[in-house]
């Protein structure tokens, strides 16, 4: 029987940081685990079976209600849980209490980056205030989460916080095979295609990397790999700015597909912004950690914790998320000199190891749920 129920309504087969992480958690977990999670979309009906553990659909949206407090307990018996995971502590870590009055013995809400707009308002950063209460342990992913996060807990939760950013795996994502001639010049971006993640601001950089770019050089792609509701504005910005034969939207990809396009291409490109004046800010960045991972210098946007991904001017740079100008300026030399970006995703992969590593999360997640 199972150990412990993990309640999400982030998983895969969607696609996202936040997904990526609990399917992670559950790997961290060694597969002893039952999920619930929100129903499927008809076209992605059957993609729970091969997962090594049980998975439960719920309804396409799992609230803190009575309903999903029913169905919880009852899987935490049926399957003999004594331990529990909230994939986001906010909201349904507010199922803490019910939990643990039904026999859950310890419980672990992971945060990520939408808690940090649940610590500032006044009546969510109350409930934030009670999860932190309900649960034995909240997580966060980076110095600038758990900076906004911790204000709003009480002394008492507040040093029960642990730091638990996604873990990576060194083995899936690394750099390009030895002995394979240098990447193209190719820059590549991953994520969801929405205003948070800059892709306009790179797509605008794009064009200026391709008037200054030096006659007689192998022409650089730009590769963007995700979806989301900014598809089609940015399919059009790509269209007016004349960039159709350089720019290549993939759509999304499962990981394995992420990584082979990540080893192909010279450096990563993110230049994530803050909105709703800073509310929405970057809570560390899954994809530029997994970049320098593969050993591709990373440039992100100076948004909340993203520039922990990344050590200014050794294994990257950290710009402004409006400024295309500066974008391009960085990325040009970077695809015009692949020693130097080799040197410098060297740098981020050492950054990555000593950071972001699976086995420092296996071993602080499973300490927190007293798995030995």
């Amino acid at each position: 029987m199972a150990t412990t129920l993990v309640l999400t309504n982030d998983f895969p087969p969607l696609i996202g940081g936040i997904e990526s992480f609990v399917a992670d958690a559950c790997e961290l977990l060694d597969h002893d685990v039952v999920v619930l999670a929100p129903a499927l979309r008809d076209g992605d009906r059957g993609r729970d079976a091969d997962r090594g553990y049980p998975v439960v659909r719920g309804p396409s949206l799992l609230l803190p209600t009575p309903a999903t407090a029913r169905r919880a307990v009852a899987l935490l018996h049926e399957h003999r849980a004594t331990r529990v995971v909230f994939g986001a502590a906010a909201p349904l870590g507010l199922l803490a209490p019910v939990l643990r009055r039904a026999g859950a013995e310890h419980l672990v809400g992971l945060t990520h980056g939408h808690e940090v707009w649940w610590a500032t308002l006044p009546g969510s950063r109350q409930l934030l205030h009670r999860i932190g209460e309900g649960c034995d342990h909240l997580t966060t992913i980076s110095d600038h989460t758990t900076g906004r996060i911790a204000p709003a807990l009480s002394p008492s939760a507040r040093a029960r916080l642990l730091r638990l950013p996604p873990p990576v795996d060194l083995e899936q994502f690394r750099p390009r095979a030895p002995g394979l001639p240098p990447a193209p010049p190719r820059c590549v971006a991953v994520g969801r295609f929405v205003l948070q993640k800059g892709f306009d601001t790179l797509v605008r950089a794009w064009a200026r990397v391709q008037q200054a770019w030096p006659d007689g050089e192998r022409r650089p792609e730009l590769v963007l790999v995700g979806d989301g509701p900014q598809r089609e504005r940015l399919r059009a910005e790509v269209e007016r700015l004349g960039l159709t034969g350089s720019v290549r939207m993939t759509g999304p990809l499962p990981r394995t597909a992420v990584v082979a396009e990540l080893q192909a291409a010279r450096v990563f490109a993110l230049p994530v912004r803050r909105r709703l004046a800073g509310l929405n800010a970057e809570g560390l960045g899954l994809a530029a950690v997994e970049a320098a991972a593969c050993g591709l210098p990373v440039v992100v946007g100076a948004s909340g914790g993203a520039p922990e991904t990344v050590r200014e001017g050794a294994s990257g740079f950290v710009v402004p998320p409006e400024d295309p100008d500066r974008l391009a300026e960085v990325l040009l030399p970077l695809l015009l000199d692949p020693a130097r970006a080799a040197r410098m995703g060297a740098v981020g992969r050492q950054h990555v190891s000593a950071h972001f590593g699976a086995a420092a999360a296996r071993r602080t997640l499973r300490q927190a749920l007293h798995l030995t």
